[in-house]
């Protein structure tokens, strides 16, 4: 019996024999010029008749299925492949490095040592750096893991290596060898509406870091909410932003290891000290970020 095309096949498999279910585009095949139909296509070593009807051999269907499954099984594990490798690029990317200074170790003396500023960056700052990186990277794993204990128990260590890197990174930059002074402009007329005067705001900003107990930081921050400026201490390495939502433009680091080479335990003056290296270009810069 001759068909027109190819029946659609309904494939189910039982004790490996193959029963097909065809569906006939077209029961009535063409006819030529003379009124003959044309005739069936040479046979194939892939079509056979069964019943009367074209249906493709049994052994070609496993063969082809076969196949794809292995095409399958091969897009699957290049896929893994590239995903794992894509991870590893991106955790590569994502290191944390230690900033370099845009001034010499010694350039802020003498209010503050460059004794104290190669300890304090090279060996403090790098500490932190270092102890985020290797935190964050056993935190993937546990993400990997599906940990959730253990991603809650690495959570102080990312808090403190964390804040510490982000406090020191504005920090260093808080600071100039051609700082001091007092700002101008914008950063100005904010801190008068605020505060009242520059003097107030730094007596205000001083008075919190020299109050902080043990360790932390004084902050003059920015509320993006009501637009005003706003004085806070945090202790130990709590990041501003993080634990206030205060956005950061000027910090003073209170830790012992900021101050106590030059001025052993007198804090105070170390704190009257820095106001003559704070670098107010960055501040005002930070402030404007901070609006948009």
């Amino acid at each position: 019996m001759a068909l027109a095309a190819l029946p659609l096949l309904q494939q189910t498999f039982s004790d490996n024999h193959v029963v097909s279910n065809l569906c006939t585009l077209s029961s009535t095949p063409p006819l030529d010029d003379n009124g003959t139909p044309p005739p069936l296509p040479a046979p194939s070593n892939r079509i056979c008749s069964f019943q009367g009807q074209l249906v493709v051999r049994p052994s070609c269907l496993v063969s082809t299925t076969v196949n794809m499954l292995c095409r399958v099984g091969q897009i699957r594990r290049c896929a893994a492949s590239l995903s794992q490798t894509l991870n590893q690029v991106a955790a590569a990317r994502q290191k944390h490095t230690l900033p370099d200074l845009t001034y010499d170790y010694g350039a802020l003396e003498p209010h503050i040592s460059a004794e104290i500023m190669q300890l304090h960056h090279s060996k403090h700052h790098a500490t932190y750096v270092n102890n985020l990186n290797i935190t964050e990277e056993k935190y993937q794993e546990t993400l990997a893991k599906g940990d959730v204990t253990a991603q809650v128990a690495l959570q102080p260590a990312l808090k403190f290596n964390g804040g510490g890197h982000i406090n020191h990174t504005v920090f260093w930059t808080n600071l100039s060898p051609n700082g001091g002074g007092e700002p101008q402009g914008e950063l100005m007329e904010a801190i008068k509406r605020d505060f009242g005067s520059f003097q107030k705001m730094k007596e205000k900003m001083s008075a919190a870091a020299v109050a902080v107990q043990g360790s932390g930081w004084s902050w003059l921050g920015y509320e993006k909410e009501s637009g005003r400026l706003r004085i806070a201490a945090c202790a130990n390495q709590d990041p501003l932003q993080g634990t206030t939502g205060l956005i950061p433009l000027l910090g003073i680091d209170v830790w012992e290891h900021a101050y106590y080479l030059q001025y052993k335990n007198v804090r105070p003056d170390y704190v009257k000290a820095i106001w003559n290296v704070i670098n107010w270009e960055n501040v005002t810069e930070r402030l404007q970020t901070a609006k948009k």
